[in-house]
């Protein structure tokens, strides 16, 4: 089971909407997996930034590894694990909003569940994208000239020979 909801949308300062949607599913013995994706013909940018990981009701006191799998930066695909829970000890893990882009897949790698993950979908339209790209390019570059002023040139110590 899992769910997309409307949470918001919002507008950056030239009106360019910057939509958000609350995520969740459940990983249960029943259901081991679930993958989320976008459509490949969607041009905008889809982030999922996860918030927490939990046990739900009725959870066996057993251990529960919630392992994900997704694309790393030379499109292979790994799988890591990023939640061992247990009713006794560790009810739930927050995330602090990790951000991984889809598609990426959710597994109950051992247990038996249920375990409750829940977060939000980001989505940026692509000309948004280059528009900030190019703001922080500008930012950066006047920043690495300021920071170059700033540097003084470190000289060498004086080396004493013990005799």
């Amino acid at each position: 089971m899992s769910f997309l909801v409307s949470d918001a949308s919002s507008d950056d300062s030239q009106g360019s909407p910057v939509e958000s949607y609350m995520f969740g599913c459940e990983l249960s013995s029943k259901t081991t997996y679930y993958t989320f994706q976008v459509d490949e013909e969607d041009d905008c940018e889809h982030n999922l930034s996860l918030c927490s990981i939990s046990l739900g009701e009725g959870v066996r006191d057993e251990y529960n590894v919630v392992e994900v799998t997704a694309r790393n930066h030379i499109n292979e695909d790994i799988s890591v694990p990023i939640a061992t829970l247990k009713l006794s000890c560790q009810t739930m893990v927050n995330l602090d909003n990790f951000v991984i882009q889809p598609p990426v897949t959710f597994r109950l790698k051992s247990g038996s569940g249920p375990v409750l993950l829940s977060g939000q979908v980001i989505v940026v339209p692509p000309y948004m994208d280059s528009e900030e790209e190019e703001e922080e390019d500008d930012e950066d570059d006047s920043d690495d000239e300021e920071e170059k002023e700033d540097l003084v040139p470190i000289k060498p110590a004086n080396k004493k020979l013990r005799k």
